[in-house]
C-alpha cells in the first residue's frame, strides 16, 4: 500500500498576505509506510538495571574464592543453611504422609489463587493467632517460601528512594531485594556482647522521613539469637514513636532451646507484616511453602496494604498447591516430639561447637540460643597470616576441608558462620580441624612485638 502526499506549489514562494499557502501546481509523491518507521542497525540487547542491581553478597564472595579442599581430608560444609544436605535431619512422616494424600486426592492439580486457598490460609491463622494477636484466614498471604514472603512485604511497603532498616549482621537477602528495587540500605549494628540485641540507640538514629520498614529477623540468621520479650518491648517503642512498620522474619520461630516470643503479640500499636515458613521447623525448605501474617490492630495498614499485597502475589501465581492441600495436616498433626528432637539436637551440637572453640586461642563463639547457627569472632591480629575472614575461612578449606561462611557475607567482617545441623561426629571432627589451623597460624601478641624488635 501506497500514501500519496500531494505538494502543492504556488508563485511568489507560495505566501499571500496572510501567510498562506496557495495551490497552483499539483505534484505527488509515493512514499512506503514501512520507510516511515524507524529500524535499529544492529544488536542491542542489554540486561535491565534491576538485574544489574541484584547482587547475592554471598554467591559474590564465595564464588570469588579459591575453594581447594586438601585432597587427604574429606570435605565438611559448614556454610549452607539447608538443614537437609546431610540426611541426618529428615521431616517426620507425618509431614510426608500429608503430602501423599493431598497428591492421591487429586484435588490440588490446579491452579490455586494467588494468596493461597482459603481452607490452606485459615490452617495457618489458627495455627498462630492468640488472643494478643488474633489472625483470620484473610490475614495470611501464602507464598512461594519466606523468601517470596519477605520479597512482597518489602515491595508492598516501599517506594524506590525509600530506605529501610536492616540488622548487622543479617540476612543477605534482605540487601539484594531492596537494593534491586531503587530502596536504600540502612544497617543498624547488633551487639556480640549482649547475645546479639539490636543496639538500640543506633537504629533509632538512622530514622529519617524516608524509612519506610524495619526489619526485625529473630531468632537469627546468621547469629543463632534469640530476643527477649523485654528487648523486643523495646524495638517495638522505638518503631511505636516514629511510627515505622516492622517487616518481622521469623522463619525460625520456635526452632529454639529457650522461651521464643513472637513480635505480633507484644505490639499494642506498630503494624507487623510476620514473615514464615515451612522451610526450617519442618526441615522442608525445597517445597517452598511460606506465609505472610498481617498484624494491624489499630487499622494502620487499612485496606491498602491488604489489596497490594493481593495485587502484588498475582504477578506469579504462589507454591505449591499440593503442599497448600497437605497444610492443614502438617500444622495440626506434627507430633510434639518431633520438634523437640529437632531443637534437642541443634542445642547439643551448639553445645559442642561453643565448648570446642571456646578454649581455641584467638577465636570468640558467642553461644546460640536457636535457629541453625553460630556466630565465631576472629581476633584477626593474632593471625597475621590473613587480611581479614574471607582469606582465613578460604585456607581453612585448603588446609582443612572445612568450609565456614565468611561474615563478610553478613555485613559484620572478622567472623564466620557455622551450621550446626551436621552429624554430631562431623561436628565434632570439624572443630578439631579448626582447632589444628588455627595453632599453626596463631601469633601470640608477645611474639609478634619480638619479631618486631628483631
Amino acid at each position: 500500500m501506497y500514501i500519496i502526499l500531494y505538494v502543492l506549489k504556488s508563485p511568489n514562494n507560495g505566501i499571500n498576505g496572510n501567510g498562506v499557502h496557495h495551490v497552483s501546481v499539483r505534484t505527488h509523491v509515493s512514499v512506503n509506510p514501512a520507510k516511515l518507521k524507524s529500524h535499529r542497525q544492529r544488536w542491542n540487547v542489554r540486561p535491565s538495571e534491576m538485574s544489574k542491581k541484584t547482587l547475592n553478597p554471598i554467591r559474590a564472595i564465595v564464588d570469588g574464592m579459591k575453594l581447594t579442599p586438601n585432597p587427604e581430608k574429606p570435605m565438611i560444609a559448614l556454610s549452607i543453611g539447608d538443614p537437609t544436605v546431610f540426611g541426618n535431619l529428615p521431616t517426620d512422616d507425618t509431614v510426608l504422609q500429608a503430602v501423599k494424600e493431598a497428591i492421591d486426592s487429586h484435588k490440588y492439580n490446579g491452579y490455586a489463587p494467588s494468596v493461597g486457598y482459603q481452607k490452606s490460609r485459615e490452617a495457618v491463622a489458627n495455627f498462630y493467632s492468640c488472643p494478643e494477636a488474633p489472625l483470620e484466614g484473610k490475614d495470611v498471604i501464602l507464598t512461594s517460601g519466606c523468601s517470596q514472603a519477605i520479597e512482597l512485604a518489602i515491595s508492598v511497603l516501599c517506594n524506590p528512594g525509600d530506605n529501610i532498616l536492616v540488622p548487622r549482621p543479617g540476612f543477605s537477602l534482605y540487601k539484594t531485594l531492596a537494593v534491586s528495587m531503587g530502596i536504600q540500605v540502612k544497617f543498624y549494628n547488633l551487639l556480640p556482647e549482649k547475645s546479639w540485641e539490636i543496639d538500640l540507640q543506633h537504629l533509632e538514629s538512622l530514622i529519617d522521613d524516608k524509612t519506610a520498614c524495619l526489619i526485625v529477623n529473630n531468632p537469627s540468621n546468621p547469629c543463632g539469637s534469640v530476643f527477649t520479650k523485654e528487648h523486643q518491648h523495646k524495638i517495638l517503642a522505638v518503631a511505636s514513636r516514629n511510627c515505622i512498620p516492622i517487616l518481622a522474619d521469623e522463619i525460625y520461630g520456635d526452632m529454639v532451646s529457650c522461651d521464643f516470643q513472637p513480635l505480633a503479640p507484644l505490639s499494642s500499636d506498630v503494624p507487623i507484616l510476620s514473615c514464615g515458613g515451612l522451610a526450617k521447623r519442618w526441615l522442608v525448605p525445597g517445597w517452598r511453602m511460606g506465609w505472610i501474617l498481617i498484624h494491624d490492630c489499630n487499622y494502620i495498614f487499612g485496606t491498602g496494604i491488604r489489596e497490594g499485597l493481593v495485587k502484588l502475589s498475582q504477578r506469579i501465581l504462589g507454591p505449591c498447591t499440593v503442599v497448600q492441600g497437605a497444610l492443614e495436616s502438617i500444622l495440626n498433626d506434627t507430633p510434639p516430639e518431633f520438634y523437640q528432637g529437632t531443637i534437642s539436637f541443634l542445642k547439643s551440637n551448639s553445645e559442642i561447637c561453643f565448648s570446642e572453640l571456646s578454649t581455641v586461642p584467638g577465636l570468640n563463639p558467642v553461644m546460640p540460643s536457636g535457629a541453625m547457627y553460630i556466630m565465631v569472632g576472629i581476633e584477626m591480629e593474632h593471625f597475621p597470616d590473613f587480611q581479614n575472614d574471607v582469606e582465613f575461612t578460604e585456607r581453612l578449606v585448603t588446609e582443612q576441608s572445612v568450609f565456614c561462611l565468611p561474615a563478610t557475607a553478613f555485613e559484620y567482617p572478622n567472623f564466620f558462620r557455622i551450621v550446626v545441623t551436621v552429624p554430631e561426629e562431623m561436628m565434632i571432627e570439624a572443630c578439631i580441624r579448626i582447632r589444628e589451623f588455627c595453632a599453626r597460624h596463631y601469633r601470640p601478641r608477645s611474639q609478634d612485638s619480638h619479631e618486631l624488635d628483631q
